[in-house]
């Protein structure tokens, strides 16, 4: 056994409100520069819908992930070795910038300088930021937000269940699903990297690019199936999100963590295996979920704490681990599920899937608001489809996904009656195998967590400082410390628009 430690994130979908503000400030903090104007580190997109760029979700087409071959063994989708180097010049499994989206700029000049005396009204014209052209602005990162559904029809996960799901005004159903690079524990971009430049760095698991081994090839793009590796097209290098590495350093939380409105957002560490990722990702399909979780290490178990220590991670790490509401979410509580386990990849950004208001349905329904077998009941007939959440979320198993949703009722429920009249529904509680003081506990860390238990990040060891800065001055530890990366260009606001200052789009070609 080879114990690991990986910094992970749970999301739980029912405070998600879709105010971008994760978005927003991870932009300004990692992307705000020439280059990444299309990049989106993190984005948060409306379900259904086909997302950013447009169907990521369609492995069959962009040939990301992993899959398991006629033998049994894993195998990249995008094809093995020589095929990839074949095809290193020319790779045809590539987003276009049309997929993500163009960029455009305003020319506010218009606006401010406009004479007086005018009787029509100005109007800022869109340019390009790619080439500097005018442009008609006909899609977004963000262009499907609360559409609920009408874009839907193309959503990859909704073909196994289109017989059911008809979106008729009145059962339209929507929730939005913020995401970020999944820092997998067996990352396809990883093993696609031809040049050696993408790792996953060996004390927290976090995924980052070499800048100074990048060449561009841009297979990493086309092996992740969550399509959250770019390329900057000023530098021609790959970047992605960087789980704001230098702010978990220093045991501060991510930034997207850090400014959710919705305080959505769980950090902490996981104890995983390594040896046992290899099997974990070649089990059958159904068998996915299981295999991951049963990679995870229980950091209350002695012997796991012993090889830990044995293994050289700070004591301060093992109790982080037996705080972490990671931990609780995904093993303890089993809440928690991996955006499409059937990639192969085992992301450790998970999610709590979202639930309608399930009290309200069965009430509406004629059934007992109260009643374990009513509340149960309801789930199949909720405004968000559980084959929908089981097509993202437990590779098509219902009854996973289904479970999920049950404790969650059973949760609200049962703290619902205690609110009341006191009352302990204890057939809620045998109807999902567990106890009350389980029951509370899990709803004060999805509800009411205060700051220090939704973030619980240990700071870098002291003796690891001095190995971390020299990495950070070898410019080999963050994807982003390199010319024209953050802080390292003069950025301003210019004072003539951008169409005169970016002549070139790599992605398409010279213009």
């Amino acid at each position: 056994m080879r114990i690991r430690a990986q910094v992970a994130m749970v999301m739980n979908l029912d405070k998600c409100i879709g105010c971008h503000t994760c978005s927003v400030t991870c932009k300004q903090t990692w992307t705000n520069r020439d280059g990444t104007e299309y990049v989106w580190f993190n984005n948060v997109e409306t379900k259904p819908g086909i997302g950013y760029p447009k169907g990521y979700e369609d492995q069959e087409k962009w040939k990301g992930g992993w899959k398991l071959d006629s033998h049994g063994r894993l195998q990249l989708r995008s094809g093995g070795r020589l095929k990839r180097l074949s095809r290193i010049f020319a790779n045809p499994d590539l987003p276009t910038i049309d997929d993500y989206y163009e960029p455009a700029t305003f020319d506010k000049d218009i606006l401010v300088n406009a004479p007086a005396g005018r009787t029509d009204t100005p109007v800022k014209q869109p340019y390009s930021q790619l080439t500097g052209e005018p442009m008609s602005v006909v899609w977004g990162a963000n262009w499907e937000d609360s559409l609920g559904g009408a874009t839907g029809l193309d959503d990859p996960n909704l073909r196994a269940v289109s017989d059911k799901v008809k979106f008729e005004f009145e059962k339209t159903f929507m929730f939005y699903l913020p995401r970020i690079c999944e820092h997998c524990l067996n990352p396809a971009c990883v093993s696609a990297c031809p040049s050696g430049a993408m790792y996953k760095r060996e004390q927290d698991g976090i995924v980052l690019v070499d800048e100074d081994r990048c060449r561009g090839w841009r297979m990493c793009v086309s092996a992740c199936p969550y399509k959250k590796v770019y390329v900057n097209h000023a530098t021609g290098k790959a970047e992605k999100c960087t789980f704001c590495f230098p702010r978990l350093e220093a045991g501060q939380p991510t930034i997207c963590s850090e400014t959710c409105v919705g305080r959505l957002r769980y950090l902490g560490i996981v104890w995983y295996d390594e040896d046992a990722v290899l099997a974990a990702a070649s089990v059958p399909e159904s068998e996915l979920l299981d295999a991951q979780r049963s990679a995870f290490l229980d950091p209350f178990d002695p012997a796991i704490q012993q090889a830990a220590r044995d293994a050289g991670h700070p004591e301060e790490w093992i109790e982080a681990a037996q705080r972490s509401p990671v931990w609780k979410l995904i093993s303890e509580y089993r809440i928690a599920l991996p955006l499409h386990p059937e990639y192969r990849t085992l992301p450790m950004v998970w999610y709590v899937p979202p639930l309608s208001p399930v009290l309200d349905a069965a009430g509406a329904a004629g059934r007992d608001d109260t009643d374990a077998d009513d509340i149960f009941h309801t789930i199949d007939d909720l405004r968000i489809p559980v084959e929908y959440l089981a097509s993202l979320f437990t590779a098509g198993d219902t009854a996973v996904a289904g479970g999920v949703l049950m404790k969650l009722a059973a949760m609200r429920s049962y703290m619902r009656a205690r609110t009341l009249d006191g009352s302990v529904a204890q057939e809620l509680l045998d109807g999902i195998g567990m106890t009350g003081e389980q029951v509370e506990a899990m709803y004060r860390l999805l509800a009411i967590a205060k700051y220090d238990e939704r973030y619980v990040i240990p700071a870098a060891h002291a003796r690891d400082a001095a190995a971390l800065e020299a990495q950070a001055a070898a410019q080999t530890d963050c994807s982003l410390d390199c010319e024209g990366g953050p802080g390292m260009s003069d950025f301003h606001l210019p004072q003539q628009p951008t169409r005169r200052r970016l002549p070139i789009n790599p992605i398409r070609g010279r213009s």
